[in-house]
């Protein structure tokens, strides 16, 4: 009996030896990454190589590919407007037309400049919450910061945590749902620069009555990626606000609910806002749902 008795013991130590590089890895690994990760400024476009593929001019990159396409609607329009007198249907004036393709025309080429904007007023009002939380509480509303709170709260000594109790099983649960979360946020990342990467095109939809339909799904689609982050500042917001007590089981379950909404806040922003999602199995039913909506 004394025999296994020390076994299990000697078992459940290597496994709370395992668990506890798994989990000082996440911690050191992840969470000094999560905060450039999720609260996004106009440093995301600053790549060189992103700016090459974008289009330094008209004449390069997508860019190039767009004011093609633009000529291309123009020789289109021109075709159906000659064949109208034939078929006698109805077309767009053609005052009206060149109106619409050179305003267009030009805000696509002025493509980079617009979401660049788009992105500096959003974070804007992303870092103003973070900032009314710093006058608050006195410290960054910042993952990292949220995080050297949590390990003050579950860990009873310094490198010291049993994962079969239940402070291990809540850090257990709140590490994994850091790294889901670093997950998600990188495949926003990813989307957020797609999306700026096709903006000429969602742009020059606009020119045309038949395409337009496409730039609404775009900039929702857009606007609500951004506005993640928002969310997520609010969230932090009211987690640093919560009274969490390392002897208080209520408060920590409030920690663990906090993150679960985190996890979640993909899809409360689109029940609002609509838009796509960053799990990778539900994001082309999304924008197949966005665009049938709109035919």
């Amino acid at each position: 009996m004394f025999d296994y008795l020390n076994i299990a013991n000697i078992v459940m130590n290597i496994l709370n030896f395992l668990f506890f590089n798994i989990i000082s890895s996440i911690d050191y690994s992840i969470y000094s990454s999560l905060d450039k990760i999720v609260f996004i400024d106009n440093s995301i476009l600053n790549s060189p190589y992103f700016e090459k593929i974008f289009g330094t001019s008209s004449t390069s990159g997508i860019l190039l590919i767009a004011n093609a396409l633009l000529i291309g609607f123009v020789l289109f329009y021109t075709i159906k407007l000659l064949l109208s007198n034939f078929a006698v249907t109805q077309v767009e004036h053609p005052l009206s037309f060149l109106f619409r393709i050179i305003f267009f025309g030009i805000c696509m080429n002025c493509s980079f400049f617009i979401c660049e904007q788009i992105i500096n007023l959003n974070s804007a009002l992303c870092f103003s919450i973070k900032d009314v939380g710093k006058d608050i509480f006195s410290t960054d509303i910042c993952f990292a910061n949220l995080v050297n709170s949590l390990n003050i709260i579950i860990y009873s000594e310094q490198n010291s945590l049993n994962f079969f109790s239940i402070d291990g099983i809540i850090k257990s649960l709140i590490s994994f749902g850091f790294f889901n979360l670093f997950f998600s946020y990188s495949v926003r990342y990813i989307l957020i620069k797609i999306f700026i990467l096709i903006s000429p095109f969602a742009i020059l939809s606009l020119s045309t009555k038949s395409s337009s339909n496409f730039c609404k799904i775009w900039f929702k689609c857009f606007m609500s990626l951004l506005f993640i982050q928002d969310f997520v500042a609010i969230t932090l917001l009211l987690m640093f606000s919560l009274p969490f007590k390392s002897n208080d089981l209520i408060s920590k379950f409030l920690f663990v609910a906090c993150i679960y909404v985190l996890t979640k806040s993909n899809s409360y922003v689109r029940e609002f806002l609509g838009g796509i999602s960053t799990e990778v199995q539900n994001s082309f039913n999304t924008f197949k749902t966005n665009f049938n909506s709109y035919r």
